[in-house]
C-alpha cells in the first residue's frame, strides 16, 4: 500500500474527484456567507474555488446577476465574508491579497463593483467584520498570529511562524499563549482611522455592535482554546470600559446587539466545539442585565441578526429541517419565513442566512440530490453552482432519505441513509459525525466526499444523529454530556439493527468511519461489538487519560466524561478504546494530522500500536501537513483512496 498511486483505489478516487471538480476549476464549487442589502436588491456570497486538485480551495466574493455568479473583485489571494453597509452603498469584505493567510479589511464604495481599497492593516488576521448601525464604522475581530484554531477550522494555529532558530533549537511553550490573543478594533470609514477598543487581558472570541457606541463580545480572561467553554458575555464601550452582562453554566455564542443598544441577543447551548453553537435564544436588557428566554418553537438557533430595533431574525435547526424566523422584541411573537427539509448550511456547520429590512431571508440551500443554490425567500433561485461536475455527482451518488429508529431506552433517533439503486441489502458504512454536539442534515455530499464515493462503489452510508446532536433542544443535546460512549453507543448499534431488519443493510458487511468524536466512536464501537468488518477512525480520541495532558481542549473532555484522569477507574479510563483493545477483532485504518492540537496524532498512534500488540490488522496514517481532519489535496486524495481500499479489502461491495 506504500505506492498508492499505482493502486486501483487511488485511480478510482482520482477519476471520481476530477469528474466532480475539474468542470468547476476557477469557479465556485461551494457557497457560504450569503449577505443581502437591506432593500433586497443586491446579494453577495463567498465561493470556495479550486483551480486544481492542490492545496485547499481559495475563496472569492461573488454577486448574483441574471442567474449567474459573477466575481465582485479581481484581486489576488482569497476574499471572504462580504457585508453591505446599512445603506447599501459600500461593501466590506476580508482579503489576504497583501500577505497569504493574513486577512485585512477592504472596502468597495458606490454602486459599481470593481477594485476595492484596503483599510489600514491591524496586527494579526481579521476573522470577521461588522458594520455599525449608523454605517460609519466597521468592527473587526482580530486574531493574533499564532492563535488557536477551533477543531472545525482544522485545529493547529492560524499561522506558521517563520523559523529563525537553528534546526536543533527546541520548540518552547510557557503556557501563556502570548501570540494567541483575540482583540477588537474599529475602523472609522470616513477617516480610515483604526483603533483598538478591547482592553488588554480580555480575549474576544466573537463580537457584534450594540448600538453604534458600544460592542458586545463573548470574552474570556485568557486566550487558550479551552477558555472558550467558560467565556462570558461582556459589553465594551468604545473607550474600552467593560461590563460583564452574562455568564452561563454551558456556552454562549452568536452575540447580536440591537441597533438602539437596548438589547443583546445571544444563543446559550451546550457545545463541544467553538463556533458550533445551536441553542436557546436569550434576550438581555443592557441597562439592567435582565435576561429573558424567548420561545423559538422548538428551533435550535444557529444564526442571529437584527432586522431593526424591534425585530430579531434568527436561523436554526429543527430536527432535520432548516428554519428562519423573525421575532418581535421584547414581546416574543414569532413569524416563520422559512421552513424546509433542505439544508441551509451555506458551507458552514449550521444553518445561516441574511435578512432584508422587510424580513425576507437569503440562504444557500442544498440537499444530497440538489446542488447548492442561492435563494431569497419569495423569489426564484438567484444562482446555482450547477455544472457538469454536479451532474456527474448526482448521477453516481444514489439517493438519500430520512430514516428513524428507536434506541433501547425508547428514544427516537434520526439519520440520513444514502444508497445505490436497487433493493439491497447493501454493505453498510456508518458515517459518524463529529462534536458530539453537531448534526447531519440532508445536504450536498453529506459534507464528506467519502459518502457519494462509497455509494458509487455499491455501499449504503448511514449518517446518524444520536443523542447529543443539535436540532432537538438542549435536553437532547445534553444527554451525551458526562456520558460519552454510554447510551449513545446503542443509538448506533440499534440503527444498524433496524436497517438489517428492514433488509437495507447486510449485517455481515458493516463498517465505520468518522472524525473527531466520530473518530472516538469509530474506535470505541469496535471495542464494544465484534460485528464490524472494518473501521476508519479519523482524528480520534482513543485514550482519555493521555488526551487530558496533550490536547488544547482537555478540560472539555473531562466535562463531557465527568471524569478526573487522576482518579483510577473513572470514565477517563473505562471509556478509552486503547484500554480495551484486547476486545477488538475489527481491522482499523487509523488516521490523524500531525498538526492537530485538539485530538493529537498520538491518539491514533496509541490505538494502532495497541491493536498490533493484540494481533488485530491495523494501519496508521499520519499526514504531516494536516490538522484536525484531512482537508488539502493531494493528502485528501490519498486519504480517500486508503479509506476506500480498506473497506473494499475487508468488506467488498461485490
Amino acid at each position: 500500500m506504500e505506492n498508492l498511486e499505482t493502486t486501483e483505489a487511488h485511480r478510482t478516487v482520482t477519476e471520481h474527484l476530477r469528474a466532480v471538480h475539474e468542470p468547476a476549476f476557477g469557479r465556485p464549487h461551494a457557497l457560504r456567507e450569503p449577505h443581502v442589502s437591506r432593500d433586497g436588491t443586491r446579494v453577495v456570497v463567498t465561493g470556495a474555488v479550486l483551480d486544481e486538485l492542490k492545496g485547499v480551495p481559495r475563496t472569492a466574493v461573488y454577486t448574483a446577476q441574471d442567474g449567474e455568479l459573477r466575481p465582485v473583485t479581481s484581486g489576488t489571494g482569497s476574499s471572504r465574508q462580504p457585508r453591505f453597509s446599512p445603506d447599501g452603498s459600500t461593501l466590506a469584505f476580508l482579503s489576504d491579497r497583501r500577505e497569504a493567510g493574513q486577512f485585512q479589511l477592504y472596502l468597495l464604495a458606490d454602486d459599481r463593483f470593481g477594485e476595492a481599497h484596503a483599510a489600514p492593516a491591524v496586527p494579526g488576521t481579521v476573522e470577521y467584520a461588522h458594520w455599525s448601525p449608523d454605517g460609519e464604522k466597521v468592527l473587526l475581530g482580530v486574531a493574533g498570529l499564532g492563535a488557536d484554531l477551533a477543531g472545525g477550522q482544522g485545529s493547529g494555529t492560524n499561522s506558521r511562524q517563520v523559523e529563525e532558530k537553528p534546526s536543533w533549537f527546541p520548540k518552547l511553550d510557557d503556557g501563556t499563549h502570548e501570540a494567541g490573543w483575540r482583540s477588537l478594533w474599529v475602523c472609522t470609514v470616513a477617516t480610515g482611522e483604526v483603533t483598538r477598543v478591547s482592553p488588554d487581558g480580555l480575549n474576544c472570541w466573537e463580537a457584534a455592535w450594540c448600538g453604534s457606541g458600544q460592542v458586545v463580545a463573548i470574552a474570556s480572561d485568557a486566550p487558550g482554546e479551552d477558555e472558550w467553554y467558560t467565556a462570558h458575555l461582556t459589553l465594551i464601550d468604545l473607550s474600552g470600559d467593560t461590563r460583564k452582562l452574562l455568564g452561563s453554566d454551558v456556552q454562549l455564542g452568536l452575540p447580536a446587539g440591537s441597533p438602539d443598544g437596548k438589547w443583546v441577543a445571544v444563543a446559550e447551548a451546550v457545545c463541544s466545539d467553538r463556533w458550533l453553537v445551536a441553542g436557546d435564544l436569550l434576550l438581555v436588557e443592557t441597562a439592567t442585565g435582565a435576561v429573558r428566554r424567548l420561545d423559538t418553537r422548538g428551533t435550535d438557533v444557529t444564526y442571529l441578526e437584527w432586522v431593526d430595533a424591534e425585530r430579531l431574525g434568527y436561523v436554526g435547526l429543527r430536527r432535520l429541517d432548516s428554519v428562519a424566523a423573525v421575532i418581535t422584541v421584547p414581546g416574543g411573537d414569532v413569524e416563520e419565513v422559512l421552513s424546509t427539509d433542505l439544508a441551509c448550511h451555506a458551507g458552514s456547520f449550521h444553518p445561516q442566512g441574511s435578512f432584508t429590512a422587510d424580513g425576507r431571508v437569503l440562504t444557500v440551500q442544498d440537499s444530497y440530490e440538489v446542488e447548492p443554490h442561492l435563494v431569497l425567500s419569495g423569489s426564484p433561485v438567484l444562482a446555482s453552482i450547477a455544472h457538469p461536475g454536479t451532474e456527474f455527482l448526482r448521477s453516481v451518488a444514489g439517493t438519500a432519505e430520512a430514516v428513524t429508529w428507536t434506541a433501547p431506552d425508547g428514544l427516537e433517533i434520526d439519520g440520513i441513509l444514502c444508497r445505490p439503486a436497487g433493493e439491497g441489502p447493501f454493505p453498510l458504512v456508518v458515517s459518524i459525525h463529529g462534536g458530539p454536539i453537531w448534526s447531519y442534515q440532508n445536504t450536498w455530499s453529506m459534507r464528506y466526499a467519502w459518502v457519494p464515493l462509497l455509494v458509487q462503489q455499491g455501499y449504503a452510508v448511514l449518517s446518524p444523529n444520536p443523542r447529543g446532536s443539535s436540532g432537538r433542544g438542549q435536553e437532547f443535546a445534553g444527554r451525551v454530556v458526562a456520558d460519552m460512549g454510554g447510551p449513545d453507543t446503542h443509538d448506533y448499534l440499534s440503527g444498524i439493527d433496524a436497517l438489517v431488519e428492514r433488509g437495507l443493510a447486510d449485517g455481515e458487511r458493516v463498517g465505520l468511519i468518522g472524525g473527531s468524536y466520530g473518530g472516538f466512536m469509530s474506535a470505541w464501537l469496535v471495542t464494544q461489538d465484534t460485528r464490524f468488518a472494518a473501521a476508519v477512525p479519523v482524528s480520534p480520541v482513543t485514550n482519555w487519560y493521555s488526551m487530558s495532558f496533550t490536547s488544547n481542549i482537555s478540560a472539555w473532555g473531562k466535562r463531557f466524561l465527568a471524569a478526573d484522569p487522576e482518579q483510577p477507574g473513572t470514565r477517563a479510563h473505562t471509556r478509552s478504546p486503547v484500554l480495551q483493545a484486547s476486545k477488538v477483532r475489527t481491522p482499523c485504518l487509523n488516521v490523524a494530522g500531525a498538526l492537530d492540537n485538539c485530538t493529537p496524532p498520538g491518539q491514533a498512534q496509541e490505538f494502532h500500536q495497541a491493536l498490533v500488540a493484540h494481533g488485530v490488522p491495523s494501519v496508521l496514517a499520519i499526514y504531516p501537513e494536516e490538522g484536525h481532519g484531512v482537508r488539502a489535496f493531494p493528502a485528501q486524495l490519498d486519504f480517500l483512496a486508503r479509506a476506500l481500499w480498506w473497506f473494499e479489502r475487508h468488506m467488498p461491495a461485490s
